[in-house]
């Protein structure tokens, strides 16, 4: 397919509440490859949390005027020089992660999610909310198949984060499992979990939210506050909501981890060490994801057949995307495709 001059892309123009448009529609040149780059013909792009942190201005400006998206799904249309895979034409996935240094500490031990000069698409460069995008080819994932366009792009944020989250929540074999909110990332989450032989427990606003729960195989699904039924021996918190903390920690068994997935969370409020942390319950964070982490992930979406359940708009309606996922009006995950 020929490579047009001009593509149309949303780009963040004036952090704030979405309410307010923070999102400018603009027609921008196609950018074309450097070394090392590939130039990705957008076929989907997921509609993640972190794109409505950038819009709103929850996170700091890393680059003005940015392109948001991470969740990208597309065909290479031309490779800048030195690239000799992935291939023209390829189907491939570009996600969060876009640079890492390769040398400092944290890199050389296998930790380059804490790297600190790593890049993040549609944060410190433009994203999948346009026709076209870059991305380093050392950064782009092979896809699994079996999968269509939409389907495939809340793996690549979604599906990868909410599996560093379970890994750091240290679920045992056949465990009992809390996940506090249920959105693109946690319905995918949930999935691996029940896979594994695990118990899960929902907790989340809105019907149309648990009734997906239910469906795709939960043992419960309550109001977001409310006591689960039994004891957990681990906690995903999805939700960007710090005064759940407690409330989750409160929910563990003896041993027990919560995991924090977000990449922005309201303040928490203060604990209580013997009701929230004694008997060895653990709290932890999650930053990003290594390559590593990605790959895995996207093995077990080749083993397993995930339902991945999704809303598509098409590009031209991103900022309705992004209000309808702060007001929860849709149950997983949004999927802008060019021309839907």
């Amino acid at each position: 397919m020929p490579i047009p001059d001009e593509m149309t892309a949303w780009e963040v123009a004036a952090p704030g509440p979405v309410e307010d448009g923070p999102l400018r529609r603009v027609r921008r040149p196609v950018p074309v490859p450097g070394p090392g780059e590939v130039l990705v013909r957008v076929l989907a792009c997921g509609v993640c949390r972190t794109d409505l942190h950038v819009a709103e201005g929850d996170l700091p400006v890393h680059r003005e005027r940015v392109v948001p998206g991470h969740e990208i799904v597309g065909e290479v249309a031309a490779a800048g020089r030195g690239v000799t895979a992935p291939r023209v034409g390829e189907r491939v996935g570009v996600a969060w992660l876009r640079y890492t240094c390769g040398r400092c500490r944290f890199c050389v031990r296998g930790a380059e999610n804490l790297c600190p000069d790593s890049r993040y698409t549609g944060w410190d460069a433009d994203g999948g909310y346009a026709g076209y995008a870059l991305a380093p080819a050392a950064h782009v994932h092979p896809l699994p198949a079996g999968y269509d366009d939409r389907d495939l792009a809340p793996l690549l944020c979604a599906g990868i984060i909410g599996h560093r989250a379970l890994q750091r929540a240290a679920l045992p074999e056949g465990g009992r499992l809390g996940v506090y909110g249920f959105g693109g990332s946690a319905h995918l989450a949930a999935q691996v979990a029940l896979a594994r032989g695990a118990r899960v427990h929902v907790l989340t606003r809105g019907e149309r939210a648990r009734r997906l729960a239910l469906d795709l195989g939960a043992a419960s699904a309550r109001g977001v506050r409310e006591a689960p039924p039994e004891p957990l021996d681990a906690a995903i918190l999805f939700a960007p909501v710090g005064d759940l903390v407690p409330v989750a920690l409160a929910a563990l068994d003896r041993g027990g981890v919560l995991s924090v997935a977000g990449i922005h969370l309201s303040d928490v409020p203060p604990l209580n060490y013997r009701e929230h942390l004694f008997q060895e319950r653990e709290l932890r964070s999650v930053t990003s994801n290594t390559r590593t982490d990605a790959r895995a992930f996207l093995a077990i979406a080749r083993a397993v057949r995930l339902s991945v359940t999704t809303t598509v708009y098409p590009l031209e309606e991103a900022p309705r995307a992004l209000a309808d996922l702060k007001a929860g009006r849709f149950a997983g995950a949004a999927v802008l495709v060019p021309g839907a």
